[in-house]
């Protein structure tokens, strides 16, 4: 199971912003990476070069939307990623705005999807819904086209399921300061499920000694 990433930047500046002394980019790949996604597809028009500059030696690969639309930006990025990886079967939807996601966050996300791969999943913190959402493939067009195809629209679809994550870093984004974010809390439960019983059925067979 492959997950990707596609990454997309408000322009220029959001992607080279500083984010505690890296560019806003590159911290948001390295936590992709980190937990666990690939392909990384950062969308952005780059002119200059300075954000695939300031990527690499990243696994990111940067691609030019030309004048796509939102929607087009974020289907653009999506098709790149399962051209450059074959097998990728999901790929987080992720604002360039969402500076301080958690790799865990991100970790999360793809264990829920290998658990439901056709479900689409967004993390939630406190009740409140938050980025990057899993999408697979197959129900890319269908995830875009909701609401009229806006990305900010999907917060509120009843269709989209969430996960409670406990990540501020997936709900509050550059326009706060990371050490102003409140504490991270974590999953409150597993989010793979309850972890197994070893040896709970052993428990109940006498070991032959004993038996006697």
């Amino acid at each position: 199971m492959t997950v990707g990433a596609v990454i997309v930047p408000g322009g220029v500046a959001e992607a080279l912003a500083d984010a505690t002394g890296v560019p806003a980019a590159r911290r948001i790949v390295d936590s992709a990476w980190a937990g666990g996604a690939l392909p990384i597809i950062v969308v952005a028009c780059d002119p200059d070069g300075r954000v695939a500059t300031a990527l690499e030696g990243s696994p990111a690969v940067v691609l030019d939307p030309g004048k796509s639309s939102e929607v087009g930006t974020y289907r653009a990025g999506a098709l790149a990623a399962a051209e450059r990886v074959r097998d990728t079967g999901a790929v987080l939807l992720w604002p360039g705005r969402m500076t301080w996601t958690d790799p865990e966050t991100v970790t999360s996300l793809i264990e829920a999807h290998g658990r439901a791969p056709r479900e689409v999943i967004r993390p939630r913190r406190a009740g409140e819904r938050g980025w990057p959402v899993i999408v697979p493939l197959e129900r890319l067009d269908e995830v875009l086209a909701l609401q009229g195809g806006s990305l900010a629209a999907m917060l509120d679809d009843e269709r989209i399921r969430t996960l409670e994550l406990g990540d501020p870093g997936s709900v509050l984004g550059a326009e706060v300061a990371l050490d102003d974010l409140p504490d991270y809390a974590g999953p409150p439960e597993p989010v793979g499920g309850p972890p197994p019983e070893w040896g709970a059925a052993a428990a109940d067979v006498l070991e032959p000694e004993l038996a006697d």
